[in-house]
């Protein structure tokens, strides 16, 4: 078995920008190679060297030129080729043995890097994978503060080698630009920045992200000071000090909303994504105490708590929020539009005063799909939704209602079946779905379905006992052809 080929990249200077997938791969080689100019000292191994071990092989890759003359008979680009050529059958060599062997390439190993030169010449005969590192580009634009592109623009990125007229035509016809391989060549970059109108928005970056670095104006470098390790940035002009159109200002004037966001009856894996993403964008959160308990704090947030009998009062504040320029998250459990905050903020922002404001609401799982989904599917067909609650409707409407869908055979999902100030009702209720349905009507109570003191049981009309429901439980009320199964589960089923 041969070895395998490792082209890794360490970034651009920076020993924390080395990632953790270079890290493990370094220090588990049999062989690091490295290249050197002439005097031998190599930028790669003193970024890798934390991750060397004792025992390792190290390859060191001389370049016989680079900024030299030299007297092969192939000049520059021959003594070059033979380098390449010679340094590859070093390595497989050692791959031929069965020893990995990882070559290190500042930046990223595809990105300019010597280590392409290994890879067109062994990748076809060898197992080889490329580690990607951090650009050059990518660490000069961090340091300097700038984005180099945005929406639909184009970055260019070009070799200062380039004659200075070609490269002033491309830097004129482009939205940014990063130059690279600079030293030697920097006066005619410079050179082609002012012959394309743009050296004024032009930055200068050495060394970029190292103890070393350096970053000015392009305009006022000194040529005799500027190394191999440099480039130049042209950032796009959206990306300026002036704030472009769609660049935030934070003394201008913020547009609020109100979103409206449902939690789900329980669990946190029943919040959705969507709902989980307002959350997290929200400056303000408004609701329920007990229900704001469950999303996580954030200190860069305020919450504003509040009793569960004020809801106008809820949804008043929520809108004078945004309408102060707030992004602001209202906090339902279920889903914000059943029994829950929903309608409270629409209603009210249907009042003189808050015209304007933008108001959006997204889906939570409710408590009867959940209490539902704990025992099968008794909402496999048509079903009715009612609040036991007479706080906004009189009793008489919500024992009328009752007795019309227990009168249709619906499916019943009763929430807010008993309180502590209405503990008589659900009793009456009973009574009522006795007069059109069976005793042995199956009905389902779900508790704290979600949570940690979640209970469900599954008895009958006749067998339900009011006084063991209170406000955290769901009831359900099966239909005449909801069934218990063999195995225990509850399904009504799609036919009737």
């Amino acid at each position: 078995m041969s070895g395998r080929l490792y082209g890794v990249g360490l970034g651009p200077g920076d020993p924390e920008l080395v990632t953790v997938k270079a890290a493990r791969l370094i220090g588990a080689a049999d062989v690091v190679a490295f290249h050197a100019a002439q005097h031998g000292r190599s930028v790669a191994r003193a970024l890798a060297a934390p991750y060397l071990r004792a025992g390792q092989v190290e390859e060191l890759l001389v370049y016989p030129v680079t900024t030299e003359t030299t007297d092969h008979p192939g000049g520059y680009q021959g003594a070059i080729d033979e380098f390449y050529e010679a340094a590859a059958a070093r390595l497989a060599a050692h791959l031929d043995a069965g020893r990995d062997v990882v070559v290190l390439a500042e930046g990223d190993p595809f990105f300019y890097g010597s280590y392409m030169h290994m890879h067109k010449r062994l990748a076809h005969r060898y197992p080889t994978e490329v580690v990607p590192g951090v650009t050059s580009v990518s660490g000069a634009a961090a340091v300097v503060g700038r984005p180099l592109v945005e929406r639909d623009e184009v970055l260019t990125v070009l070799p200062g080698t380039l004659p200075a007229e070609e490269l002033a035509e491309w830097l004129a016809t482009t939205d940014s630009a990063a130059v690279m391989k600079l030293g030697r060549t920097f006066s005619s970059v410079r050179d082609a920045f002012e012959m394309a109108g743009v050296l004024d928005r032009a930055i200068y970056v050495e060394r970029a992200t190292t103890e070393r670095q350096r970053t000015m104006p392009l305009a006022e470098v000194d040529p005799e000071t500027v190394p191999y390790f440099s480039l130049a940035l042209l950032p796009s002009e959206l990306t300026g000090p002036t704030p472009g159109p769609e660049q935030y200002d934070e003394a201008g004037p913020r547009t609020g909303e109100v979103v409206v966001v449902g939690l789900g009856p329980g669990q946190r894996s029943w919040t959705t994504p969507e709902a989980a993403a307002a959350l997290a964008a929200a400056d303000d959160l408004v609701g329920y105490g007990p229900y704001l308990d469950r999303v996580e704090v954030n200190p860069r947030q305020t919450r504003h708590p509040s009793d569960n009998r004020v809801e106008a009062e809820r949804a008043a504040h929520a809108l004078e929020l945004a309408r102060a320029g707030r992004r602001v998250a209202v906090v339902s459990s279920g889903d914000p539009g059943v029994f829950a905050m929903a309608a409270a903020v629409l209603e009210v922002a249907d009042r003189p005063g808050y015209a304007g404001i933008a108001v959006r609401v997204l889906p939570g799982l409710t408590a009867a799909q959940a209490v539902a989904s704990r025992v099968g599917a008794p909402l496999g067909h048509d079903f009715a939704v009612l609040s036991l609650s007479d706080v906004l409707k009189p009793w008489d409407v919500v024992l009328d209602r009752l007795r019309h869908a227990a009168q249709a055979d619906l499916v019943l999902a009763l929430y807010n079946p008993r309180s502590k100030a209405r503990p008589h009702q659900l009793g009456e209720a009973q009574k009522i779905l006795l007069e059109v349905r069976d005793v042995e009507t199956v009905v389902v109570v779900g508790r704290d379905v979600g949570g940690p003191a979640e209970e469900v049981r599954v008895t009958t009309l006749g067998e339900l006992d009011p006084e063991t429901v209170d406000m955290r439980c769901l009831v359900l009320v099966g239909s005449s052809r909801t069934r218990v199964g063999p195995g225990g589960a509850v399904y009504t089923p799609r036919s009737y």
